[in-house]
This record gives structure tokens, sequence and C-alpha cells, in this order.
């Protein structure tokens, strides 16, 4: 029975592992923040809202039909005035005051309206159209956004984790050469100070390994947040950051310097069809003076009693008419002639940041670009300095022991080999978000 629990127990920790745990690459990670960030689901909503907006303008196009029906009660029917002689009466006597209707009226009709044209509408449907790949390209933008902050937040925990393994392998190292200088002071070799100041540094780095794991928490929680994934989820990055990475990206960096589409660019793409917009703002405008013309129809029934209740037991009396309407506008009082004005300004001042955006863009890349290459040489000085640290640390210990050295160089070793890990892994992120930013400057980041 114990050989099966034994057994059993690693197979429970492995399925644990293995399936109690989701994993994800970086792009499986920015792509699961695509389908769930709410600022994406939000985009999309407003997308689809585009859409049905097309939907309406087109309907204003087809043909309405109303139908209605009106009772009305007349207590006091209204008085006009006739000839005398209609009711009788002398050319010169007053006019005299009589009552047409009755005090009960019903009327039930249908009626038809179709728009034959109008330069505006016409116009409307194509605008409609741009407005829809405007919301697209804003599903982009935000999909975007989203990509960086996933990138970013990855790589914070995936530097948070390299340096926790690394405090680790220090602090086992320090612990072993704690132990072997109590080894050494109960044979009288050592005095108890010297195995006091390196308790004081292990205790240092078992208090930055606690910070440090502080930090893996709340960077899990920050690429879960950015991912749109629920806290309590547990996940599992597959992905690592090697010196081949850092070679390869040194290389692409340097091969595609002057590779630059500014339609590649959502931000200026929304502006470029912010200007198509804003010209069909002025064209919109101008239509304003074209005449419109409309078709309609309609047909009905009515009647009228004196009493309610015979109103719908008498006969209706059938109506009917069909017509054209042209409306010519003449005079506005120059109302248009100021939109459209006001229209060719917007015009002007979109043209203008687009020059803007342009320069913005050039200056983006340029920045980025200069900032990888300073990161990277930083980083080459920072992985040196690492090397020559542990280098310095490994003579220090040797030195130490053999009775070369003092126990205060090997403290100072070791405190240079925590700040030259700190100072590699620093210079290591701000590479990793520098070309992030020149990904984005590009428009390369990917979000397919």
């Amino acid at each position: 029975m114990k050989q099966k629990q034994l057994i059993l127990v690693p197979l429970l920790l492995l399925w644990s592992l293995t399936y109690g745990q989701t994993r994800y690459g970086l792009q499986e990670a920015i792509q699961y923040g695509i389908s769930h960030n709410v600022n994406i689901k939000n985009a999309q909503t407003d997308a689809a809202s585009a859409s049905s907006r097309i939907g309406e303008i087109r309907a204003v196009g087809l043909p309405q039909v109303n139908a209605n029906v009106t009772l009305i009660n007349n207590p006091i029917i209204q008085t006009s005035f006739v000839p005398a002689q209609i009711v009788g009466g002398k050319a010169d006597d007053p006019p005299a005051p009589v009552q047409f209707g009755v005090k009960n009226q019903a009327v039930a009709g249908a009626q038809l309206s179709q728009m034959l044209f109008n330069a505006q509408w016409l116009l409307g449907l194509k605008a409609a159209e741009a407005y829809r790949e405007l919301a697209q390209k804003g599903v982009t933008q935000s999909k975007i956004t989203v990509a960086e902050n996933v990138a970013k937040a990855y790589y914070g925990v995936l530097i948070a984790e390299e340096r926790a393994k690394l405090l680790d392998l220090n602090i086992a190292r320090l612990d072993s050469t704690v132990r072997e200088l109590n080894e050494m002071f109960k044979s009288g070799f050592v005095e108890k100070i010297d195995v006091n100041r390196l308790e004081v540094s292990l205790n240092n780095l078992k208090t930055e390994k606690q910070k440090v794991a502080n930090l893996i928490q709340l960077s899990h929680y920050l690429l879960k947040f950015q991912m749109g994934m629920p806290l309590e989820e547990t996940v599992v990055l597959t992905d690592r950051i090697t010196d081949a990475d850092v070679a390869r990206l040194e290389i692409e960096t340097k091969t595609e310097a002057d590779q630059m589409d500014y339609n590649q660019r959502i931000d200026y793409s929304i502006l470029k069809t912010n200007l198509r917009l804003a010209e069909m703002d002025v064209e919109n405008n101008k239509r304003g003076y074209y005449p419109t013309v409309a078709a309609f129809a309609g047909y009905g029934y009515n009647t009228g009693r004196q009493q309610f209740g015979q109103v719908f037991t008498q006969p209706w009396f059938s109506n009917a008419n069909v017509g054209l309407s042209i409306n010519v506008p003449i005079f506005d009082g120059f109302l248009k002639k100021y939109k459209i004005q006001q229209a060719r300004y917007t015009v002007e001042k979109t043209k203008q940041s687009v020059g803007l955006v342009e320069q913005s863009i050039d200056l983006q890349i340029k920045s980025a670009n200069v900032t990888i290459m300073n990161n990277l040489e930083t980083l080459k000085t920072q992985k040196r300095n690492l090397e020559l640290a542990e280098e310095v640390l490994r003579v220090s210990k040797i030195k130490y022991k053999a009775g070369a050295g003092s126990n205060i160089e090997v403290i100072s070793a070791e405190s240079s080999l925590k700040e030259s890990q700190t100072n590699y892994f620093a210079s290591l992120y701000d590479l990793l978000l520098a070309k992030i930013d020149l990904d984005k400057a590009k428009g390369k980041l990917n979000v397919n």
C-alpha cells in the first residue's frame, strides 16, 4: 500500500503541473489578451454599432409607409362667416355665421413616400462606410495597445523570475560558505566576526529573495490584468530570454533601421481616414445647395356623425392622393456658406496634423533605434561586469580560504556580484522594452 502511495503522489503532482496550470508563450498570451481584454471588446462593440449606423442611413432611402387612425370630438364647432345671400339673406345684410362639420369625426389612412434624389444622402452612404472603416481601425488600435502592454508585462515576469533563480544560486553558494566558515571557526581557524559578517550578507540575500518573490507575484497579477484573465488563475510562462534572442534582436535592429511605411502605423491610418471624412464633410455641405425630389401617395377613409356611437356604423368615404415634391433651396442667410468654410478649415488642420504625425513617427523610430543601440552596449558592459564580479568572488574566496585574503574582500565581492546581477537584468529589461517601443513605432507589433 505504501509503495502505491509513493507512485501515486508523483503522478498527482505531474498532473497538477501539466493540467492544473495554464501555459503561455508570449504570442499565446497576446492572443489571449486580444480575445479577452475588455477594451478590445468595447472597440468591437463600437464597430458593430458603426455597421448598424450604415443600415440606418440606407433605410432613409427606402420606401417609408405610415398608417394612422384619428378620432376627433368637437365639443364646440368653429363658426365661419359666409355672404348673407348663401343662406337666403339680402346682399347688404351682414355676413351670416355658420358652422361646418359635425361633433364626431374619424379618419383612417396610409401614406407612402419615396425619396427619388438627395445628393447629401448619396454622399452619406460613402461616409458611413468610412465610419465603419474607422471603427474597425479603432479595434486594431486597441489590439496593438493590448499587445504592447501584455508583452511588457510578460517580460517583466520573466526578468523577475530570472532574478529569483540567480538569488537562489547566490543564497545556496553563500549558505555553503557560511557552513564552511562555521566549521573553520569551530576548529579555531577563523574568528566569529567573520562568520557573522557573511551571515548578515546571507540574511540580506534572503530578504531580497522575498522581495523578488513578491515582485513576481505582483508581475503575474499585472500580466493577467493586461490579458483580461481572472487574477486567481495560475499562469506558467513558457518563453525564456536567451543570449541568442539578444543577438537576433541586435541583427534585426540593424537590418530594419531604414524600413518604414507610415501606413503601417494604425494611428496614422486613422488620421488619413479622418482626413477623408473631413473632405466628405466639405462636399456634403456643398450638396446642401442641390434640390431634393420625393414622391408620395396616400389612401384613406373618413366619416363624421353628430353622435359618437354612429361613427362606426355609418358609411366611410374614401380619398386618395399622389404627388411629387421638389424642394429647391434658394437662400438660407449664408448658413451653408459658413458651414463649408468651417469644414475646409477642418480639412486644412487635419492635413497639417498628418505632416506632424509623419515627423513624429520619424522621431520615434530614430529615438527607439538609438535607445536600443545604447541598451545593447549597456547590456554587453553589464554582462562583462557580471562575469568579472563572478571571477572576483571566486578568487576572493580562494584567497580567504588560503589565508591570503580577508573576509571583508569576500563580502565586498558578494555585494558587487549582486549589484552586477541587478544591473544586468535591469539593462536586459530596458532593452526588451525598447524593442517593443521600436516595433510599435514601426507598426509591426503582431496582433494577428
